[in-house]
């Protein structure tokens, strides 16, 4: 019996060519996919809409964007995507005619050549039949009857040209559509501001809203700062220079929008039944989204009608010290792409089973949660370092690493009579603070080591200007980079009139007031404590204020915290974007911007305004230096640091280069399916002899029972010789 038992067993363990714990029962081992996933579930997928970096690394695969990061360049360096060039770039007058006179200058132009013969993916909205548009007038009770855009038998496309990109930008001013960045753009394209006003008495008029909407022909609405020239030829005029603008042109705020999408789309049971822009998007790009289940599932699948694109080059001689792995990068350099055919991303909840997926092989690439750190990493005692421990580099697991391009701070209110101000005793205050501050110590115990000490606002890439963007801070550090020694800060502390942290004038000992997130996590309490241990060895007294997160923006908001926590993530790879965070005109509490510490310094500030008209070069850069001095000396922050991303990925993915300012990476990314299926099976192989063991155990235990029930009922059988 157990030789029949452990022989099905067998039987079945061999009938598959895939493992029985393999999440993925239906897709073909073998096949060009590349499994990750997401834990926050996208809200918009409309390129106008979209502000998110979990929204972007699906919609950056499907919209194009005039420009875009080269893959493998640093410091980040915008190149053509869909144009044929580089924007031309002139300067007009205010009678719009071009100039070479700096003082005369009142508009810049960009102009923009696009690559001819781009199709957009099949979609509905473009399918016609004798000359007319089959989608676009639809019956509403055939629409009710709809339940996906998969239930439209016909799809069409059509070639990409100059005026879509135009419509893009209009529907930026579109009240309905609510960009966000349309408060900005206004400020720079012009006409954008007017045409946005234009369009929201429209809707005033026929009282739309998001429910029920009306479609507007923005073809036939003119906007001033925004042309098409020629069929692949546009231009974009903004208000007085503003170089940093070109940085815009490789977000997919600025990708090509076919009108025929938004008329396909503008129908109201559509609206209803979810069947929208926001969740089934129209793109020229390498992918499609062929599945939207954000509870579950998101699958982008190879557009056949892509066209030919190639993997990015770069001469061995300007290559960085970076690329260890040169010759399988070279490998790769000038293949046609996109690699893959498809993409799973699956909705993954917690860390945990993410990361045993990926250790079982069904996921091709980690990041490295603080939870799984140390079955990751191990002290490489002789490099002084980390490595990663034997299991990994069994299974061949590599490692990529990254300073992200993020600064994380403590930030000072400059509004407060403590610990703001601009005079020399508030000043040494926060210097002292500044320097008792183990920024060091925090990111070993809170970060495993995956983060970089600050120097200043300016991460690692963000300007080719100055060499790594790490100046030493003079303040906090010595020539040899090494922190300051507490004794320091108490000098500068006693000199700020608080010696031995007790107040000189009022004999009392000072208290001070830090403002944060109770988020309910076991790291919160442990970073309460951290901080509070930094400020006693000053002999301050930190009382944590932990709010829920609406209460804090309102403190924020309002100018009542004292210290607090905060962050910033590039959005485009210049110095501007970061030295805008202490720019005065951008104070939380005077405008709602986005400078938390409300910092103003008039030097600081016109030298910004000089600043971010400047291209790089000697005098952007002698002006850089001058304002990280005065922030330096000024010290609204303390200066944080620069995080760094860890990732794994297994040995059959081919390597990759890290690029934070770049979302469209899936298409650079190429997987060896054969040895991945191999590998899967290698390591998740049925093992039923314990099995077999516990059915043992099991009958062994029960069998004297059923033996003893057994003569029990045949005891008086055999009194009477019936058996």
């Amino acid at each position: 019996m157990w030789r029949i038992l452990l022989l099905v067993l067998a039987c079945l363990a061999g009938c598959s060519d895939k493992p029985w714990n393999d999440p993925y029962p239906l897709d073909d081992p073998k096949a060009n996919t590349f499994y990750t996933s997401f834990s926050e579930r996208p809200k918009h997928l409309d390129p106008a809409v979209s502000y998110s970096s979990n929204e972007w690394v699906i919609l950056n695969q499907i919209y194009e964007p005039p420009l875009q990061y080269h893959y493998l360049k640093r410091p980040y360096t915008l190149e053509p995507l869909v144009a044929e060039q580089m924007p031309k770039v002139i300067y007009l007058d205010q009678n719009f005619q071009p100039t070479e006179l700096k003082e005369a200058i009142r508009y810049t132009e960009y102009q923009i050549n696009i690559l001819p013969h781009i199709v957009y993916q099949k979609h509905p909205c473009f399918y016609q039949k004798n000359n007319k548009y089959v989608y676009h007038d639809l019956n509403p009770s055939w629409v009710e009857s709809l339940e996906s855009l998969s239930d439209f038998p016909h799809t069409g496309s059509r070639e990409v040209v100059a005026e879509d990109f135009v419509y893009q930008i209009k529907r930026l001013a579109d009240p309905l559509v609510k960009s966000p960045i349309l408060g900005l753009m206004q400020q720079h394209i012009v006409g954008l501001e007017d045409l946005s006003k234009k369009i929201d008495k429209i809707y005033q008029q026929y009282q739309a809203t998001l429910e029920h909407p009306v479609y507007i022909d923005l073809n036939k609405m003119n906007l001033i700062g925004a042309k098409a020239t020629g069929k692949y030829t546009y231009s974009i005029t903004i208000h007085g220079e503003y170089p940093q603008f070109i940085y815009w042109l490789a977000m997919p705020f600025f990708a090509p929008m076919p009108w025929e999408a938004i008329k396909f789309y503008s129908h109201a049971t559509m609206v209803k039944k979810d069947i929208t822009l926001d969740w089934f998007p129209v793109g020229t790009g390498p992918y499609y989204l062929q599945k939207n289940d954000p509870n579950s599932q998101m699958v982008l699948q190879r557009n056949t009608l892509f066209r030919k694109s190639f993997y990015p080059t770069m001469q061995e001689n300007l290559i960085n010290k970076e690329f260890k792995e040169f010759k399988e990068f070279k490998e790769l350099m000038g293949k046609p792409i996109p690699f893959l055919d498809r993409v799973e991303f699956i909705s993954e909840k917690e860390d945990i089973p993410y990361w045993n997926k990926f250790l079982q092989g069904y996921y091709d690439s980690s990041g490295v949660s603080s939870d799984s750190f140390d079955q990751a990493f191990q002290t490489n005692g002789t490099a002084g370092g980390l490595q990663l421990t034997e299991p990994m580099q069994a299974k061949n697991i590599k490692l990529t690493t990254d300073v992200l391009p993020s600064t994380f701070y403590w930030g000072f209110n400059m509004l407060d009579s403590v610990v703001g101000g601009y005079n020399e005793a508030n000043k040494k205050l926060r210097q002292a603070i500044s320097i008792a501050m183990d920024i060091e110590e925090y990111i070993t115990i809170f970060l495993n080591g995956r983060g970089v000490v600050a120097h200043s606002l300016l991460p690692p890439g963000m300007s080719k200007s100055i060499p790594d963007n790490l100046e030493l801070n003079s303040i906090v550090y010595d020539a040899e980079h090494k922190r300051k020694p507490l004794s320091q800060a108490k000098i500068l502390l006693a000199e700020a009139g608080y010696p031995n942290g007790i107040d000189a004038a009022t004999g009392k000992p000072l208290i001070l007031y830090y403002d944060a997130v109770q988020t309910g996590g076991p790291d919160t309490k442990a970073q309460f404590e951290w901080i509070r241990k930094q400020f006693s060895k000053l002999g301050i007294e930190l009382i944590i204020r932990a709010t829920q997160y609406n209460r804090f923006q309102d403190k924020m908001r309002n100018g009542n915290a004292q210290l607090f926590f905060w962050g910033w993530n590039a959005d485009y790879p210049d110095p501007e974007n970061f030295l805008f965070l202490l720019y005065g005109p951008n104070g939380k509490v005077k405008s709602g911007g986005e400078n938390p510490a409300n910092y103003d310094n008039p030097i600081y500030n016109k030298l910004y305004e000089k600043m971010r008209h400047l291209p790089d070069g000697p005098e952007r850069a002698e002006i850089l230096s001058q304002m990280l001095s005065i922030a330096r000396e000024d010290a609204p922050w303390v200066w944080g640091l620069h995080p760094k991303s860890y990732a794994l990925s297994h040995q059959w993915l081919y390597p990759s280069k890290p690029n934070a300012m770049s979302h469209n990476n899936i298409k650079y990314i190429k997987i060896n399916p054969e040895l991945r299926a191999k590998k899967r099976l290698e390591w998740n192989q049925a093992h039923f002899w314990p099995l077999a063991l516990i059915i043992i155990g099991i009958v062994g235990a029960c069998l004297p029972a059923c033996l003893l029930y057994r003569n029990k009922q045949y005891q008086p059988l055999k009194r009477y010789n019936i058996i």
